[in-house]
C-alpha cells in the first residue's frame, strides 16, 4: 500500500474545482448574488456550501461509488423536483426581500464576517447536492480524467478530492474578493434590481428542472 499520491493529481483537482465552480447555474447566482449584497464574506460563506458539496460528490467519484451515482440516477426526478421546489423558493424570497439601503465597505468591501452569514453555506450545500446534472457531471468527469491520470490508491482518490475542493474554494475568493472591491460603487437601486433578476434567474431554473420533470411524465 503507498502512502504516496501520483503528483499529477493535483493540478488536475484544482482544474477540475474551477471547471465545476465557474460556469453561471443557480449556485453561482445565489453566491454571486450574495457576494454582491454582502460583500466578501458573504460571498465566501455562499461559496463554502459549493465546495463542500462539490467535495461530497468528488469524493463519492473518486472512490468509484457506484451505489450514488445509480441512486442519482433512479431518483433523478425526485431529487430534481426537491432541487427545483428549493431554487424556486430561495428566488421568490430574493425577489421580495428588502435589499440594505446602505451597501457598508470595509477594506475589501465586506461587511459582517463569515460567522454573520453561516446560514448560507448548508443553502448552498443542499442546492449542489440536489442538482443531478451536477453530480452526474462530476461523476463524468472524473471517469474521463482516470484515462489520462491514474488514481490507483486512497491517497490518489483523497489528494484528487482535496484538490477538487481547494480549485472550488480558490474561485470563490477569488470572486468574492473581486466583487468585493467593486460593490461600493453599486447604487441601492441597482442592488434591488440585482437582487430582482438574481431571483427570476433561480426561479427560472427551479422552474426548468420541475417542468423537465412534469413534461417527461406526461411524455411517458
Amino acid at each position: 500500500m503507498t502512502f504516496l499520491p501520483n503528483p499529477l493529481v493535483i493540478p488536475v483537482g484544482l482544474l477540475i474545482g474551477v471547471i465545476v465552480a465557474a460556469p453561471v447555474g443557480p449556485v453561482n447566482v445565489l453566491c454571486i448574488q450574495r457576494a454582491i449584497s454582502r460583500g466578501f464574506w458573504g460571498g465566501v460563506a455562499a461559496g463554502l456550501g459549493a465546495m463542500l458539496g462539490d467535495g461530497l460528490i468528488a469524493l463519492s467519484a473518486a472512490f468509484g461509488v457506484s451505489a450514488i451515482s445509480g441512486a442519482v440516477t433512479t431518483h433523478r426526478a425526485v431529487i430534481q423536483v426537491v432541487g427545483g421546489l428549493a431554487l424556486i423558493g430561495f428566488g421568490w424570497r430574493m425577489t421580495t426581500a428588502a435589499p440594505p439601503l446602505k451597501i457598508e465597505a470595509g477594506g475589501n468591501g465586506s461587511a459582517g464576517t463569515l460567522l454573520d452569514y453561516a446560514w448560507d453555506i448548508p443553502k448552498t450545500f443542499f442546492l449542489t447536492i440536489t442538482n443531478p446534472g451536477a453530480v452526474l457531471g462530476l461523476f463524468a468527469i472524473f471517469g474521463g480524467v482516470s484515462t489520462y491520470v491514474a488514481v490507483k490508491s486512497s491517497a490518489d482518490a483523497l489528494t484528487m478530492v482535496a484538490s477538487v475542493m481547494t480549485g472550488s474554494l480558490l474561485w470563490w475568493l477569488w470572486l468574492s474578493n473581486a466583487i468585493g472591491k467593486v460593490r461600493h460603487r453599486i447604487k441601492p437601486s441597482w442592488l434591488a434590481a440585482i437582487n430582482t433578476r438574481a431571483g427570476w434567474l433561480l426561479i427560472g431554473f427551479g422552474l426548468l428542472l420541475v417542468g423537465e420533470v412534469a413534461w417527461n411524465a406526461l411524455k411517458g
